[in-house]
């Protein structure tokens, strides 16, 4: 019985992932965007198309903000994790990759963003210590990734990190 159940655990495993796609395929084709503003250290504006804009927040990182709100103050090291950002990828293009979830709440593009030169921006905010870790299931398919670049950025004093 336990047999019976696994192979059919399996095959609708499989089905599934067949009739979805894994998070790479179903991102094709690969389409780069123009980054037509930064927000804050975490979330952008792209144009979709001419005339169209989206605003997309990056899957898996926390930035601190730039803007107190009604919950959350302006953080520490906010502007500088914004301005690595506009350097990084303003009047850019980029290519996105979707998770899990296509949209937060807020109907903002969740994604993980890479450079034409391959780089892996969420990565890089994290790696450098302008971001931390902060994932958010289902989305979570690099947080391994995140995690120990947090962790080697937090024990070499990058960024945010930095001893004041």
């Amino acid at each position: 019985m336990a047999q019976k159940f696994i192979l059919l655990f399996i095959f609708l495993f499989v089905i599934l992932d067949l009739s979805c796609g894994s998070g790479h395929q179903r991102n094709a084709p690969r389409e780069y965007y123009r980054v037509t503003r930064v927000i804050d250290g975490d979330t952008f504006v792209i144009e979709t198309s001419p005339g169209t804009e989206e605003r997309v927040r990056l899957i898996g990182v926390d930035a601190p903000e730039t803007r107190r709100t009604r919950n959350r103050e302006i953080g520490h090291y906010a502007e500088e994790s914004k301005a690595f950002l506009v350097k990084m990828i303003e009047n850019k293009m980029v290519r996105i990759e979707y998770d899990f979830s296509k949209h937060d709440r807020y109907q903002r593009i969740l994604a993980y963003v890479y450079l034409r030169n391959g780089t892996f921006v969420n990565a890089e905010l994290v790696k450098r210590g302008f971001a931390v870790v902060m994932t958010v299931p289902p989305n979570v398919n690099h947080a391994d990734t995140f995690f120990r670049l947090q962790r080697e950025a937090r024990e070499n004093n990058r960024g945010l990190w930095r001893e004041q």
